[in-house]
């Protein structure tokens, strides 16, 4: 299997033969990608809006329309395409999904528990986007059902040393729909490498892991946006 890449100059380093005396073109054409097991890609977008306060946001979720988690509801997003840049599958996704285009967002971080997804092992890249809601108009699209934007409230239920429970609720009054999620977080690391990492325990409506990403986006978004 030769390279998918037109250009493979720059990966030739000091154009040395490797311990099979194979150059890199020989390499790459008997390379077999499907040796080993390999993780599949996806991303996900968490777009909050505000109406002037930037203290009251709302979240952009959407319908499944498939298995897993159909007739839930999640943050726009899917596979990776094997052509795409990363935020360039974000891009595409969210325009598939929602009709949303041109939307500025940073990346969040990775997320893969081995149980995240039952179709396969699924690692996901998750990005932010923050939006004036009155600029912009969304139509689901792709493999989602319908979109909406949700309004969101957070409360800390339990506050123990590193670890505070969360009841993550979304609410949609043009919907009649109530999600909900009770998520972990818990801090680990020392000093300069202190983290938190989220944990979804128990969750209503909100498909696999999404109510770790939203709380996590939300905090994220809060501290940029200097809001308690």
């Amino acid at each position: 299997m030769a390279s998918f890449l037109e250009n493979i100059e720059k990966y030739k380093g000091t154009g040395a033969y490797n311990q099979s005396g194979q150059t890199l073109e020989q390499f790459l054409d008997c390379y077999d990608p499907k040796k080993y097991d390999n993780p599949s890609s996806t991303v996900d977008i968490a777009v909050f809006a505000y109406k002037g306060d930037l203290r009251h946001l709302k979240i952009l979720m959407i319908k499944r329309s498939n298995h897993p988690s159909i007739g839930w509801w999640a943050l726009p997003g899917g596979f990776v395409e094997m052509n795409e840049d990363l935020e360039v599958s974000a891009a595409r996704e969210l325009e598939e999904e929602t009709g949303l285009k041109d939307i500025e967002f940073i990346q969040l971080g990775a997320y893969g528990e081995v149980d995240r997804d039952p179709r396969t092992r699924v690692i996901t890249t998750a990005y932010v986007a923050l939006v004036k809601q009155e600029e912009v108009g969304i139509q689901a699209g792709d493999d989602a059902a319908d979109a909406a934007w949700y309004d969101i409230t957070c409360n800390l239920m339990k506050d123990e040393t590193d670890k505070r429970y969360y009841k993550l609720i979304l609410k949609c009054k043009e919907k009649n729909e109530i999600l909900q999620s009770d998520i972990l977080v818990t801090t680990s690391g020392k000093k300069y490498l202190k983290h938190n990492t989220s944990k979804v325990i128990n969750t209503d409506k909100i498909a696999a892991d999404h109510g770790s990403i939203i709380i996590d986006a939300l905090f994220f978004i809060q501290s940029r946006l200097s809001i308690k």
